[in-house]
């Protein structure tokens, strides 16, 4: 039985292959897919002391913008609960100046679903006052039916300027949602948005995935440039990427994986740990640039116990202590959710050393 779905997926696969139009693969200009031996294009500057390397053309498309770091911000809270707006002010003040590709605001990492709609658009409104036109700044989105979720971008829409909207998979009726469910869920939401949509898999927190040949068929949209994959499936990152349209966006979500994703080809990240790691995060898309796999490997093994530590492990709680003791604003999460105990807050302070460590020993010597 095995056997006979894997070939039937395998032909699904090929007649795919043999119908789509020739302008998604057979076609090799630029693109936003960054095989192993082609260098990666670097940021717009935000400030002048960002390295030349980490610079974008100013007129760079949507796609060349989405190759490097964006950073799906946390929403810092007051002691009794209420928002910090201040602090989510200050936070993006500092990140404008670190080299990063834009911003994702209200995705999982910011607490979206812990925000009602008055307090997701004071967030919103905030964070777009601070953030700079040069950077990306994507909103996350995504309720439970495909109205909800037109509804909620309209709105959202209606009150700032985005770039982007990074839709997540509707989950709660999980056994309905089959690849047709999808296709349609997204292409209604893509007809129907004034902003561009990248795909959001997370099945580690939604169950669900979005399949790479569900992927590829809604790459077909001229208003889906692209998907988040926040698994550390590899393989099908791989997958999505050789099936999908040539200048469809394929970005990891998952820093315990960077290295491994840029290697398969994934032309971004939009990672939690770049918010206290960005540098560090910056320096492994430099060694992919400059095909240093040596070095990116050893940058790598400083991140992934960070990453795991401010995401899987300890959570959107763990984050926003590292946060904290990095100097930005991080503030306490809302319940449900809980703030790390005391270990592991040691914990996730020995994981930032040794970053800032691996950042020391891979610094240049003076002249």
């Amino acid at each position: 039985m095995a056997a006979r779905d894997g070939n039937n997926r395998q032909s699904e696969i090929d007649n795919w292959e043999r119908k789509r139009p020739t302008r998604y693969r057979e076609v090799v200009p630029t693109s936003c897919h960054c095989k192993e031996s082609q260098a990666i294009d670097w940021y717009n500057p935000v400030s002048t002391s960002i390295p030349e390397r980490h610079k974008l053309k100013p007129d760079s498309t949507l796609t060349d913008k989405l190759r490097g770091v964006l950073l799906p911000i946390a929403t810092p809270f007051h002691g009794d609960g209420s928002v910090n707006l201040s602090g989510l002010h200050s936070n993006i003040l500092k990140w404008n100046a670190t080299g990063i590709a834009g911003y994702v605001v209200l995705g999982s990492t910011g607490e979206r679903v812990n925000l009602d709609e008055a307090e997701q658009l004071q967030v919103i409104k905030a964070a777009r006052e601070a953030a700079p036109a040069n950077l990306l700044f994507i909103a996350g989105v995504g309720q439970q039916s495909t109205r909800g979720t037109i509804q909620e971008i309209e709105r959202l829409t209606a009150a700032v300027t985005v770039d982007a909207v990074l839709v997540i998979t509707p989950h709660f009726y999980r056994a309905a949602i089959t690849r047709d469910a999808l296709m349609d869920h997204y292409t209604a939401v893509a007809d129907a948005s004034a902003a561009p949509l990248i795909l959001y898999s997370m099945p580690a927190l939604t169950g669900i995935r979005i399949e790479p040949l569900t992927a590829a068929k809604l790459s077909e949209h001229a208003n889906i440039v692209g998907i988040k994959d926040s698994s550390n499936d590899i393989a099908g990152l791989r997958e999505t990427i050789q099936l999908a349209r040539q200048d469809f966006a394929v970005l990891t979500g998952n820093g315990t994986v960077l290295r491994e994703a840029l290697g398969a080809g994934a032309c971004g990240g939009i990672l939690a740990v770049g918010c206290v790691a960005s540098e560090l995060c910056l320096e492994i898309f430099s060694a992919a640039k400059s095909s240093d796999d040596e070095r990116r490997e050893r940058l790598q093994d400083a991140l992934t116990p960070l990453a795991a530590a401010v995401t899987t492990r300890f959570g959107i709680g763990g984050l926003k202590a590292a946060l904290d003791m990095i100097g930005y604003t991080g503030g306490r999460v809302r319940a449900p959710l809980l703030a790390p105990a005391d270990e592991a807050r040691a914990e996730i302070q020995r994981c930032l050393k040794a970053a800032e460590q691996a950042l020391l020993v891979e610094a240049p010597s003076p002249a």
